[in-house]
């Protein structure tokens, strides 16, 4: 247990190296975002305030992703892991909701979408445009 606590104590919300990764992409593209927003539902990773578009850099595991990384549970504590990303999935859900009834366009951009660099460019120029 103690080894479980030290890494799960290692997992960051903030900078991660997926998240830098699409922020060097963003800044490329469009430059001018602001960082985890605490006056926006949810508390974007990135918004651009102006243009009111909020983006959201989602780990597969964490957000329950239906790709393979994401699909995937531990095998130890099963329930509680279900529940957990259950959770998060519905509180992504109601972000969502508030930031569109506030009027945002939002963006999500999953960890597994980070590996074809020019797929990610054309989604972002397309929502920047």
């Amino acid at each position: 247990m103690t080894t479980r606590s030290e890494i799960m104590r290692a997992v960051r919300s903030k900078n991660t190296k997926p998240e830098l990764f699409l922020r060097k992409r963003l800044h490329a593209i469009a430059p001018g975002y602001r960082l985890n927003r605490r006056d926006i539902p949810g508390s974007p990773d990135i918004a651009y305030v102006g243009c009111r578009i909020a983006i959201f850099m989602h780990g597969c595991f964490w957000h329950g992703h239906e790709c393979k990384r994401g699909a995937r549970v531990p095998k130890e504590h099963r329930p509680y892991w279900v529940a957990k990303i259950a959770r998060n999935r519905a509180r992504d859900a109601d972000t969502l909701a508030q930031l569109a009834h506030a009027g945002w366009r939002v963006l999500v951009v999953w960890e597994c979408e980070l590996k074809d660099e020019a797929a990610l460019d054309a989604r972002l120029r397309a929502v920047l445009a």
